[in-house]
């Protein structure tokens, strides 16, 4: 098989059955890293065969797919693995906000990966000869104001949260940033180790500088079957086993939690039912404890009616309730104005896309942008009109907690 990565002849692709490579992340070279794995099992990529920026704008998912057909042809996987992820593959990341610029594709030179007992190795042209250097650790680490100060983030949750009782909108989820600075440049590679190590559970990403864990699934797509896992409504965990149960069941039992929940679950019906011939969303929430916080969680899963691919419908559920707020539209207006930041590549899609359409795409959550020795971290919290300013400020906090993991160890 070959593909045209935007030169002026083919290049190409081999992908072949490899042993059990053990550690993904472990074989990472220093320079752009890409990931996206969970459990130990999923995607790391490293070299670049193509990339692009994707051009701002409400139609940037159409612009997206278009260069990725342009890109990958119509390529099909010429190897004995036959699964989706083998064949080339294109990391992606899209600002939060579709008029901001940063989103981004790439695909990799080479790509390594392991699913369901399988491994294989995918390579674009020659083989990348890259430099394992050793991880070094990034020494201390202080951390300083991002664009608002805690008491100013505060005085904006209280405006929001005022509106909302005021009948403009139903929830807005209101995010912060913090800005770490270390001693020596941060090596990616650390962060996604600590990661997956402290949060297995989670989708560990690393695409273009953005780095981190999520747990929420926007959707995975295998053939015409899609996944999606919706979570809003959030508590931190306890100080021990039977406050960690008390808080687990307050969260089930609170009103303002389920009705976040359900706003978010109503969202994701609302864009997914259109685009199916099948969907199934739970009754009732369950619990998704993480080593920080605890959730409110949905499973939903459906079969597609048309053979979209897993990239259009990204561009139909972002953004869901549970990072934009209800109803969206006035949301979305709402963060512009109070917010008072850039949230580039936090709170957007994030994941890979195969040449088939098939692919997995996250929720850019608990993360951070690195460059050099500075990693600006996000966290976001959903705001009600009873929402408390201090106890948002707490759970934003908590959500730190997991880059800052990341980064001191």
């Amino acid at each position: 098989m070959s593909v045209a990565l935007g030169t002026t002849r083919p290049l190409p692709v081999r992908t072949t059955p490899v042993g059990d490579p053990g550690d993904l992340l472990a074989s990472l070279p220093r320079t752009a890293p890409y990931a996206w794995v969970r459990n130990g099992e999923g995607l790391v990529g490293w070299g670049q065969a193509a990339r692009v920026a994707v051009p701002p704008g409400p139609g940037r998912f159409a612009w997206a797919r278009e260069w990725l057909a342009t890109v990958l042809g119509d390529a099909h996987a010429d190897d004995a693995v036959g699964t989706p992820g083998a064949g080339p593959v294109a990391f992606g990341s899209f600002t939060f906000d579709e008029d901001a610029a940063g989103s981004v594709l790439v695909v990799p030179k080479a790509v390594l990966a392991r699913r369901d007992g399988r491994a294989w190795l995918t390579t674009i042209g020659e083989a990348p000869l890259e430099s394992f250097s050793p991880v070094r650790d990034p020494g201390r680490i202080s951390y300083g104001d991002g664009s608002l100060s805690a008491p100013e983030w505060e005085h904006v949750v209280a405006r929001a949260a005022r509106r909302i009782r005021e009948g403009e909108l139903e929830k807005v989820v209101l995010a912060r940033d913090l800005v770490a600075t270390a001693e020596r440049p941060i090596d990616v590679r650390l962060l996604l180790a600590r990661l997956a190590r402290r949060y297995p559970e989670c989708y560990t990403f690393s695409v273009a500088g953005l780095v981190g864990a999520t747990p929420e699934l926007l959707i995975r797509r295998t053939g015409q079957e899609i996944e999606s896992l919706v979570l809003a409504g959030t508590t931190p965990r306890g100080t021990g086993p039977a406050d960690d149960i008390a808080r687990g069941a307050a969260l089930l039992a609170s009103t303002k939690d389920r009705y976040e929940h359900e706003c978010a679950i109503a969202s994701v019906r609302q864009t997914l039912a259109p685009l199916c011939s099948s969907l199934e969303t739970p009754d009732e929430p369950e619990l998704l404890a993480l080593p920080n916080v605890q959730h409110l969680a949905s499973h939903v899963t459906g079969r597609l009616a048309d053979g979209a691919s897993v990239l259009d419908v990204v561009a139909a559920m972002h953004p869901t309730a549970a990072v934009g707020g209800t109803p969206t539209p006035t949301a979305i207006k709402v963060i512009r104005e109070l917010e008072g930041m850039d949230r580039a590549g936090y709170a957007g899609p994030v994941g890979w896309i195969d040449a088939n359409g098939d692919g997995e795409w996250g929720i850019a959550l608990r993360s951070g942008l690195v460059q050099g020795r500075r990693a600006r971290l996000f966290a976001g919290c959903g705001i009600m009109g009873d929402s408390d300013p201090a106890a948002e400020l707490t759970e934003a906090q908590a959500k730190f907690r997991v880059m800052q993991y990341a980064l001191e160890g």
